[in-house]
């Protein structure tokens, strides 16, 4: 069974954003489109801790469109800050009239691609007049055909990278020549070239097979499948267990009791739920009696708290009082017998003890509310159970996990030009291990017969990690599939209660070790509640030391893909500034930068090869250049540690509506049967990839 929450696979991104439910349950969230006034409003959004997609596109008239995962408060928050949900895209500002000196424009690229939608153009622009330039598109094109566009201005942390398209726009016919003409007289010319006109891929010769993924698949399927195709091709493959195992799919069990914020107490057990905090409940009683003082008793599994009464008999314990009282009694006697002693409000204040996400035992700790003084005076409550508010079946295990490579090739002895693929850092992902399977059952299932196939297994070594982030995987598909982080809790007690639970965890991609936050580069988050949350320290997650385990134990590595969804971008490394002067790491050569676009749009071949799906060229590039920022990310420890060419795939391009005339985003979970031809298409892009490795000669 799979459990989708209020972000549904097959839903458009949301309008609207519904209100928040009960205390002890998350806000829900949901996909939307927001819209900044500008860039520098984007880069404050980022820096916020947003938890934005990939799918950015800047508009006519400066704004800035993006999609992201929000609840109403966040919502709230981010309105305050300028973002607002986007409504129908602006028509473009009308040229007007300028004295200004004429600016010098420069055509950057001009290039034209036919998608199984038809033709469409993409200009990439300059002017001396940066920003401030109003420039528009002419162009004429095969028959007589012409067509005009705005352009948009490009600026990212403050820094103007010039004017481009918000979106490829379609032309009736393929595009010859371009003019870019601006508001203040200056013009340009072009002509068009194709995109992106890179190597051709092989043709599959006769009885070639493809098309193994037949539905979503959760972190156990995954693993089941590349333990099957090591069992069928044992002479190809061998499984290689990553050396650090995960935290898990589990929680610590928790209550909360009573009515937030003043009189409320958050109970937390020690020992995860699986491993018996479920099995524990907590009541608070009305002794009916006057002048009784607070008492904590303890039988088996049930913490009982008789609450003091005031001369009248009414109860008169205040949350901090309750809290101390529990953690004074039951913090390590949970399971056995044991009777607290009185409590007094001498010794009852506070009631924020710390505790440890990674402690077993059988006791429990209790804090007040979100750091609250716990002031208010505490009502009878009915026996309460602990939960850790997990949902898969029981068969889905709760155990740390270990991560899986299968690794396949003719000669894996270190002597062949390694290529590692690896998938779902970010849970939500449901297409990118998809990706990285039917690459795998490809490479196998053809060998036998197919000649250019047992080239590529005879000439690379290849390593393919179908989910880096077990954990997280299993929260989205079965708790709450918007997650894009793993399910380690390094919040402190007053960011940890139940509502709380969708916003823990640390972002796999943010916690690498180059270009991190603590270095001082832009695009991670230090709150632990943020979508690009880097956690505590550089490499503290498993899951990042994994990844790079692999590059320092194989290192033949020489290329490497990150599969990630949605978006449609094919990027590479700078993948980060620091924001003040958007100083990046260190740029690829000229060489390095040509191989790099050149191996891109071989790539890109592949995948538009499949069913016309074409990489826009605006989004084909350095994350610096074609994104934003992302601190901390694998791509970027791969190159500049290990010399290993890192790309990022964001699949799921832009669908074309021929309705409306517009493009329009299609999110991590779409409809399987969309979800399976962004498999199949960037499977062949990957293939791709191998096939670029297998032609690698070392300079």
């Amino acid at each position: 069974m799979i459990v989708l929450t209020t972000l549904a696979a097959a839903d458009p991104p949301a309008t609207s954003v519904a209100a928040p439910s009960d205390p002890k349950d998350p806000e829900p969230a949901s996909l939307v489109t927001l819209s900044v006034p500008d860039r520098t409003a984007m880069e404050r959004l980022a820096a916020s801790g947003a938890d934005l997609t990939e799918r950015m596109r800047p508009q006519p008239d400066g704004s800035v469109q993006v999609d992201a995962v929000v609840t109403p408060s966040q919502l709230a928050a981010y309105q305050a800050l300028g973002a607002s949900l986007a409504p129908e895209t602006p028509p473009p500002p009308a040229t007007a009239q300028s004295t200004a000196a004429k600016d010098q424009l420069v055509v950057e690229r001009a290039v034209w691609f036919r998608s199984r939608d038809g033709y469409f153009l993409s200009v990439e622009a300059s002017s001396s007049a940066g920003e401030a330039a109003t420039l528009s598109v002419t162009w004429t094109g095969q028959g007589g055909s012409t067509g005009r566009a705005p352009m948009t201005p490009y600026v990212d942390a403050g820094a103007y990278l010039g004017h481009q398209f918000s979106a490829p726009v379609p032309a009736t016919s393929r595009p010859q020549w371009v003019t870019v003409t601006s508001a203040t007289g200056g013009t340009a010319e072009a002509r068009v070239r194709a995109w992106p006109d890179g190597e051709r891929p092989d043709r599959a010769g006769p009885g070639y097979q493809k098309d193994f993924v037949t539905q979503y698949m959760p972190p156990a399927q995954l693993n089941e499948r590349i333990r099957a195709l090591h069992r069928r091709f044992p002479k190809l493959t061998e499984l290689i267990t990553l050396p650090y195992p995960t935290n898990g799919y589990r929680r610590h069990a928790q209550a909360l009791i009573g009515t937030p914020p003043a009189a409320a107490v958050v109970v937390t057990s020690d020992a995860y739920g699986s491993e018996g905090g479920n099995d524990l409940a907590v009541e608070l009683a009305d002794p009916g009696v006057p002048g009784r003082p607070l008492r904590v008793t303890v039988n088996g599994k049930i913490i009982t708290v008789s609450l003091a009464t005031d001369g009248s008999g009414a109860p008169a314990s205040t949350a901090a009082q309750v809290a101390a009282a529990i953690n004074a009694t039951a913090s390590n006697a949970v399971g056995g017998n044991a009777v607290g002693g009185n409590a007094s409000s001498s010794n009852a204040v506070g009631g924020n003890a710390s505790w440890s996400n990674t402690t077993k035992g059988s006791g429990v700790k209790a804090t007040t509310y979100r750091a609250d003084p716990g002031a208010g005076i505490m009502a009878p409550a009915p026996l309460t159970q602990l939960s850790d508010f997990l949902h898969a079946p029981a068969d889905v295990s709760r155990a740390p996990a270990r991560v899986l490579a299968l690794r396949i090739g003719a000669h894996r002895d270190g002597t062949r030009t390694g290529v590692l693929a690896y998938a779902q850092e970010h849970a939500r992902e449901w297409v990118a291990p998809l990706v990285v399977v039917e690459a795998a059952e490809r490479l196998l299932r053809n060998q036998a017969h197919d000649k250019a196939t047992r080239r590529l297994l005879e000439r690379t070594d290849i390593f393919i990690v179908p989910t880096v982030n077990p954990d997280g995987a299993n929260y989205s598909f079965y708790d709450f599939n918007a997650q894009r982080k793993n399910m380690t809790n390094h919040c402190p007690p007053q960011q940890s209660d139940p509502a709380q639970r969708n916003t823990w965890g640390v972002d796999v991609n943010r916690n690498y070790a180059t270009g991190s936050l603590s270095d001082g580069y832009f695009g991670a988050s230090a709150n632990c509640q943020s979508g690009t949350y880097a956690g505590p320290a550089e490499h503290s997650e498993p899951e990042s030391r994994n990844v790079m385990w692999l590059a320092q134990a194989y290192p033949n590595i020489k290329f490497a893909m990150n599969v990630h969804s949605y978006g449609g971008y094919f990027m590479w490394p700078p993948g980060a500034y620091k924001l003040d002067g958007r100083v990046t790491l260190p740029r690829p050569t000229a060489q390095q930068e040509a191989y790099f676009l050149r191996s891109a749009r071989t790539i890109e071949e592949a995948i538009a090869a499949e069913r016309g799906t074409v990489t826009w060229p605006q989004q084909t590039g350095p994350v610096t250049d074609v994104l934003y920022s992302a601190a901390g990310n694998s791509a970027d420890e791969l190159w500049y540690e290990h010399g290993v060419y890192g790309w990022d795939f964001e699949v799921g391009a832009d669908l074309w509506n021929p309705a409306t005339r517009a493009w329009e985003g299609v999110g991590f979970q779409p409809p399987f049967a969309e979800g399976h031809a962004e498999a199949m298409e960037f499977a062949s892009g990957l293939i791709s990839l191998v096939g670029v490795a297998a032609d690698f000669r070392e300079p």
